[in-house]
């Protein structure tokens, strides 16, 4: 008699085969790219039958989705880091963050090529998956500006809306390689440039009403 999950497989089992099909996808999408990869390559690699893949996912673009999830799991993990970080500042906080974001899809994009072709599929074809990436930047954003106003160093009297406009500000610098074609020092540069923008409006002015 089967399990609640339909296979005859207990959770940990299902979680271990599962773990090998998204490593052997994710090495298949790397080396050959999302649409050059088959269920069928991607079974054989792992030592499985096209039919028993679908056991677990209903399809490539299913698997290539919970790879990308996987990722911004850790991706969002470590950007909370610097937006909870103690004895910092809001301003560097802001900051750290963006240039993180930055450097972090910057590298994965120049390391695996692949990558950006994956990223665009899902956009296109999961767009529910990108809403969710924005709604947890945009909260810790706002997250920042709250704290920010409260120690003196912004002044943001509605912090949803401005971590939004500020969000769609730095677009350019979250998946940059969609882009443009310029060097990490480039867009460093231009980043630099845009958070001293974004600060000096932030910035408390002299004598303001609050």
């Amino acid at each position: 008699m089967g399990n609640a999950f339909g296979t005859g497989l207990v959770a940990d089992d299902k979680e271990h085969i599962s773990g090998r099909i998204l490593d052997a996808a994710r090495k298949h999408f790397a080396h050959y790219g999302y649409p050059k990869t088959t269920m069928a390559d991607i079974a054989d690699a792992c030592d499985m039958s096209p039919g028993n893949i679908y056991r677990f996912f209903l399809g490539k673009l299913d698997i290539a989705e919970a790879i990308a999830l996987e990722d911004e799991r850790l991706r969002l993990a470590e950007m909370e880091k610097i937006a909870s970080a103690p004895r910092c500042s809001a301003r560097k906080k802001l900051c750290d963050y963006f240039y993180a974001e930055l450097r972090s899809t910057y590298q994965k994009f120049d390391e695996d090529p692949h990558a950006l072709e994956v990223a665009r599929i899902i956009s296109e074809k999961r767009p529910e998956f990108g809403d969710l990436r924005v709604a947890a930047e945009r909260e810790m954003i706002a997250r920042i500006l709250v704290e920010g106003t409260e120690k003196g160093e912004f002044d943001v009297s509605d912090p949803e809306n401005s971590a939004e406009m500020i969000h769609s500000a730095m677009l350019k610098f979250r998946f940059p390689q969609r882009w443009t074609h310029a060097s990490l020092e480039t867009l460093e540069r231009e980043l630099d440039g845009v958070l001293k923008l974004i600060m000096d409006g932030l910035t408390p002015r002299a004598g303001a009403a609050h």
